[in-house]
């Protein structure tokens, strides 16, 4: 089962930022982050990288990592280079979504760009990448598996970077399907969900085809996790400036968005005036009037209404079943990620 969710790293590594992971290799890949930012010398873009990873997280895409190598009959040692190379390249994808999205806090603290400016925080973010790659040469296993999980981890950047950009188009094309939502999530949101899962079935051993075939099994959890980040974005904490966050970011198109539009196509124009508008422009109110629509229209429901399919389907998942390790592992990040939102869940009628 997933290990209770708990912060970054003990005083000894990063100052105060909350409590100590609760595994030993946990607080191993935090140890191995704080070292991989600072590189051979403690330079100015490895402080501002450590900043932000270390301003705290869940480290999901990490302990993902880390407890499939043992879900899938491996050593825990062997998944810590790999849990901090799917964490380096989750962090990178933060860093760069809120530049892109204006978003001016991160986890409550000052978004990287908005502390250090543009150019320094594009830095921060790339420098993530790249030692992304540096994590997979300390993994301990033969060069030739090396090079399968930097193959597999460059894919994963181009499924995000690629998702991003259709996640930035996608109203501007037109009303979105849910089938055009999923498609941005499958990149943006998925990839970092499947990948943790392909490099660990990979570590434990497992042929290049098992390990694809486990990892698109475990897919549908990252189009989970995002429906839940839009849910807390508008009726959780967020971590983020404020409540429909989301909703003043012109152009964004949440699950909340697609299920108004499909449930009530006459909602596009009222709906489209302020999601398209400029952040700058949003008010408070129409956020609002907007959150309460959902909430009571509809919209809401049938965002649950597909959590909840998400959730039969990995239950269900034969190449799940034959793993009972793996399984109990993703019933425990399904948790994780509906707890945060349980209280959202609208009251059958």
């Amino acid at each position: 089962m997933l290990s209770p969710s708990v912060g970054p790293a003990r005083a000894s590594v990063s100052p105060a930022h909350s409590a100590p992971p609760e595994l030993p290799e946990l607080q191993a890949i935090e140890i191995l982050l704080r070292d991989l930012c600072a590189g051979h010398r403690d330079d100015l873009l490895g402080r501002i990288a450590w900043e932000h990873i270390g301003s705290g997280g869940k480290r999901l895409r990490a302990r993902l990592g880390l407890q499939a190598v043992t879900a899938l009959g491996g050593r825990a040692t062997a998944g810590i280079a790999w849990g901090a190379a799917c964490e380096l390249l989750h962090n990178a994808s933060l860093i760069h979504d809120d530049i892109q999205d204006g978003d001016i806090l991160r986890r409550g603290q000052p978004a990287l760009w908005s502390r250090y400016g543009v150019a320094q925080a594009i830095n921060a973010g790339d420098l993530c990448i790249a030692l992304g790659y540096a994590a997979i040469d300390q993994v301990p296993v033969a060069d030739a598996t090396k090079w399968q999980l930097t193959r597999i981890l460059a894919r994963a950047s181009e499924l995000i970077v690629r998702g991003q950009a259709a996640e930035m188009s996608l109203l501007s094309r037109g009303v979105p399907t849910w089938a055009d939502y999923a498609s941005c999530v499958e990149g943006k949101t998925s990839a970092l969900f499947a990948l943790p899962i392909e490099g660990a079935a990979i570590v434990a051993g497992k042929s290049l085809d098992e390990a694809a075939a486990i990892a698109d099994a475990c897919r549908p959890l990252g189009l989970l996790f995002q429906i839940q980040d839009d849910v807390l974005d508008l009726f959780g904490e967020n971590g983020r400036d404020m409540a429909g966050s989301d909703l003043a970011q012109a152009g964004k198109a949440s699950a909340f968005v697609v299920e108004q539009l499909r449930l009530d196509p006459s909602s596009e124009r009222w709906l489209m005036d302020v999601v398209m508008a400029p952040r700058e422009t949003t008010t408070r109110a129409q956020i609002d009037a907007i959150i309460a629509r959902f909430a009571h229209e509809g919209a809401l429901a049938a965002v649950w209404q597909r959590m909840d399919a998400i959730q039969a389907h990995l239950r269900d998942a034969p190449e799940l079943a034959r793993v009972p390790g793996l399984r109990a592992l993703i019933d425990g990040f399904v948790a994780v990620a509906l707890r945060p939102v349980a209280h959202t869940r609208p009251r059958a009628s």
